[in-house]
């Protein structure tokens, strides 16, 4: 017991409860230093409450409405949290782990500057100029219109899949040292791309990736229950006008 109010005792676990409810930046502060507090939260809590309850606000259809909505709210984390619990085990996370060690090992990784332009007549002088002995960081950083360009254009290393496809192609044709003769669009313009270097992608280590994998399998459980749900159900959507949508696929 770490406090009474008005004969009600207040316990050191629901002072810790609300620890672990507050913000993450909050939940880093130690425990002891925050915990005069958090008793003095609980404490206002407790009394406001009370006060509510004497004056028959539970009776109220706001309160209902929102008894209703947070009922709602806790059955579906509690209905989530079940779901991905099934489903991320350590198991299922050390099996996506090594698959994605499968994938990444030996794949190669290109090192790449570039030179974003506007059109295709600036790109096709940036590369005239390139082949008269012009030095392309130079020219990336005076005249790339891309975020790069404070750093001549540098992209660092990059494997396959992580570019937009026409300039992954292109650079992956590429030598080292070699830039491309053509300009190459893409959705972000033109581009003239030099490749510096090449190497081996290595795959992180498993307590590295362990925090991600285990965020990216409970997303895909969260969206497949759902899915699941939403294809069992029947589901009509009307504008807000209240006419009906002609198409109510989610």
């Amino acid at each position: 017991v770490v406090a009474v109010v008005d004969g009600t005792q207040i316990h050191l676990s629901q002072v810790r409860e609300m620890h672990r409810r507050l913000p993450a930046q909050y939940q880093q502060l130690p425990f002891e230093t925050i915990f005069t507090g958090l008793v003095e939260s609980v404490i206002d809590t407790k009394l406001a409450a009370a006060d509510a309850r004497k004056q028959k606000f539970q009776a109220t259809p706001e309160f209902k409405d929102q008894m209703t909505r947070l009922e709602e709210q806790v059955l579906q984390r509690i209905a989530f949290e079940r779901a991905i619990k099934e489903i991320v085990t350590d198991a299922a996370v050390r099996a996506r782990y090594d698959k994605i060690v499968k994938e990444i090992s030996g794949s190669e990784q290109i090192k790449v500057r570039h030179i974003l332009l506007k059109t295709e007549d600036e790109a096709a002088k940036i590369i005239e100029e390139l082949g008269k002995g012009g030095d392309f960081v130079k020219l990336a950083t005076e005249r790339s219109t891309g975020p790069s360009a404070p750093s001549g254009g540098d992209l660092g290393f990059f494997g396959k899949g992580q570019m937009v496809p026409e300039f992954e192609q292109a650079a992956f044709t590429l030598k080292d040292g070699e830039y491309n003769k053509k300009p190459v669009k893409t959705e972000f313009g033109w581009h003239v791309m030099k490749v510096e270097a090449r190497r081996k992608s290595e795959a992180p280590k498993f307590e590295e990736a362990e925090e991600g994998l285990r965020n990216d399998l409970s997303q895909e459980a969260g969206v497949s229950y759902i899915t699941k749900l939403r294809e069992k159900a029947k589901i009509t959507l009307f504008n807000a006008d209240g006419s009906p949508l002609k198409e109510t696929k989610p």
